[in-house]
């Protein structure tokens, strides 16, 4: 198995668009994607790796992440922001929008789409077993 890791402005790649067109044309070859999903500068992934994330779900590359934590999404968002729960029992940020809480790791579309595992060794040993099932 051989790592591909995603170019950055700092590996002197070119322009964003040639890095963006790099980091898709190994999206494409790769047999798998290993995902860190921790928290990025407040209580969401990194852009970024969720975008290269979903490319890869759209793709047919089994990918599966790690990084997430313990915990809901919902506990998070409410410790790191003050979230509280409307007179119906929804909660909602100080803006007052919708913080989903179904109890998840991190929001629906992440984990429902990916098996998401403690750490990147676990990561790499479930991509094996998706890559020997499929």
């Amino acid at each position: 198995m051989e790592a591909l890791a995603p170019f950055h402005a700092a590996h002197n790649a070119g322009t964003p668009r040639q890095i963006f067109q790099e980091n898709m044309r190994m999206l494409r070859r790769a047999d798998g994607v290993i995902a860190n999903l921790a928290p990025f500068r407040g209580a969401e992934p990194d852009a970024g790796t969720v975008f290269e994330v979903g490319a890869a779900h759209a793709l047919g590359v089994p990918v599966v992440a790690y990084g997430v934590g313990t915990g809901s999404y919902s506990d998070r968002v409410r410790a790191l922001y003050g979230a509280i729960a409307d007179e119906r029992g929804v909660l909602r940020d100080r803006a007052g929008h919708i913080i989903e809480d179904w109890g998840l790791p991190m929001n629906l579309m992440l984990a429902c789409a990916v098996p998401i595992e403690d750490d990147p060794v676990n990561a790499l040993r479930k991509l094996k077993e998706l890559l020997a099932t499929n």
